[in-house]
């Protein structure tokens, strides 16, 4: 796996002053939640990234829920977390590494390479008998410098043009009835950007909450060519992110993000919107 480290990988580096460990830990319905046990009890040497908070700005108008940050407040933010380009990221999360892969995306995306997912995420960890503590770490701030990479971000005006030159798959991370319109909880209208394929982020998982190995990755994606340019999204660009990593993992080269996703496509009136399986 290229993108994701096991426990024990983790577990003989924990220490290492060049690897710094952050909790994505949160609760769509609880937004204080995360935090919260994060305080009571997280891997020693993590530092708590919040998703409203730091990995993502404001809503508004357009953006959708979760838009991305300001790039030089993360930078701020990730430079007094004391990291650089020399420091080795690993995230980590309870929600089968929906939250923790957006933190993988934001630092792909602002250049810095060196960044993982904890496979399993926190409660495999506590599971296995690794340490816990309730010590927040002291860190030396370091100074990062982003280096952007659009080319892995896709805009609403992206999408469009893939939507109507058919010049890329166009991907609903999204569970099945949100997808199809049936039911939609959270934004305001149901259904989704007409012609895009259904592909469950969840499914990037065992039952047992472990990250699928690259070949079952590949299987997932089996009907698309490694080099065809692809589109990802969900509600907020955050459950898709597990998609864009499966992707990478399984060898596809042209991957984007929407980051704004349905919520930011149905913020727009005339923007197409198709219901049930196709």
């Amino acid at each position: 796996m290229n993108h994701i480290v096991s426990h024990e990988w983790l577990a003989e580096r924990l220490h290492n002053e060049d690897i710094r460990v952050i909790d994505c830990r949160f609760y769509l319905n609880d937004p204080t939640r995360g935090f919260n046990e994060y305080i009571e009890a997280h891997i020693p040497g993590a530092l708590y990234f919040d998703l409203e908070k730091d990995l993502s700005a404001p809503a508004g108008e357009h953006g959708g829920r979760h838009p991305l940050p300001p790039v030089e407040e993360l930078a701020e933010k990730l430079s007094a977390a004391g990291i650089d380009e020399t420091v080795t990221i690993v995230a980590y999360d309870d929600q089968d590494g929906a939250m923790a892969s957006r933190c993988w995306w934001l630092l792909r995306y602002l250049g810095h390479e060196r960044v993982y997912v904890l496979d399993g995420g926190y409660t495999k960890w506590k599971e296995a008998g690794h340490p816990v503590t309730a010590e927040v770490a002291a860190v030396k701030p370091r100074s990062f410098q982003p280096r952007l990479q659009p080319s892995l971000l896709a805009t609403v005006d992206d999408v469009r043009r893939a939507l109507y030159e058919r010049s890329a798959i166009i991907i609903d991370s999204r569970e099945w009835k949100r997808y199809a319109g049936i039911e939609e909880p959270i934004d305001r209208i149901a259904g989704h950007i007409p012609g895009a394929c259904h592909m469950f982020w969840k499914d990037c998982v065992t039952d047992e909450g472990y990250w699928k190995s690259p070949q079952e990755q590949a299987e997932r994606f089996s009907g698309i060519k490694k080099d065809t340019p692809i589109i990802v999204y969900c509600g907020s660009g955050v459950t898709a992110c597990p998609n864009v990593l499966a992707l990478k993992e399984a060898g596809y080269t042209n991957v984007r993000l929407y980051v704004g996703s349905w919520s930011d496509w149905v913020s727009y009136p005339d923007n197409p919107i198709a219901t049930g399986e196709k």
